[in-house]
């Protein structure tokens, strides 16, 4: 059933990148995913869980993206958010699905960057807390520091959808503006434990 979910989640992005969305009835998307209509239904049982499956899909992709540049970047926790977040931007500024999120309301994506964006944020909170606790364990030490950890993690995140959505300077800017923000709250965090 694997090749058939993905072949599924192949079929929604299509159609959701190519402005179809709104008209394709899901017996469309089985038949351009190769598979029956009783086959998409057992696997996503509605048009909504097969959107949430697809944001959540695209989600993890730009996570092993921005994991990467995260834990690649030479330097503090604000150097490790400015790369991470510069390649979320440079990348969701060329992805065709981002793009039909962005552009056309029809597409009913667009919640699961804003009202509906809980799963997609605990995908990077969660990987962003291992991220800043793998590169200095002092973080890990206490509980408490790990929820706050999360709790900056998530704010960035934030920062990010909304610089997404409305894009006001360039994205090193965006970047640099967004990982002092996170500089300042672990260093407010490490100065008073």
């Amino acid at each position: 059933m694997g090749s058939a979910r993905e072949a599924l989640l192949d079929a929604a992005y299509e159609a959701i990148v190519a402005g179809d969305w709104s008209s394709a009835r899901m017996a469309d998307l089985a038949a351009r995913a190769g598979v029956s209509r009783q086959t998409l239904y057992n696997e996503f049982g509605n048009r909504d869980q097969l959107a949430a499956a697809l944001a959540l899909r695209e989600a993890e992709r730009f996570r092993e993206l921005t994991g990467r540049a995260a834990r690649e970047a030479p330097g503090d926790v604000g150097a490790a958010t400015a790369a991470s977040v510069t390649a979320a931007l440079t990348a969701a500024r060329d992805n065709p699905l981002i793009k039909a999120t962005l552009t056309d309301d029809t597409s009913g994506l667009l919640p699961y960057l804003t009202t509906r964006s809980a799963a997609i944020m605990d995908v990077f909170r969660e990987d962003s807390i291992a991220i800043f606790t793998e590169r200095w364990p002092e973080l890990a030490d206490r509980p408490e520091v790990r929820a706050e950890v999360g709790w900056i993690c998530e704010t960035a995140f934030r920062l990010v959808i909304s610089h997404l959505i409305i894009a006001t300077e360039p994205v090193e800017t965006t970047s640099a503006h967004i990982a002092e923000v996170v500089r300042r709250l672990m260093r407010n965090l490490t100065t008073n434990e």
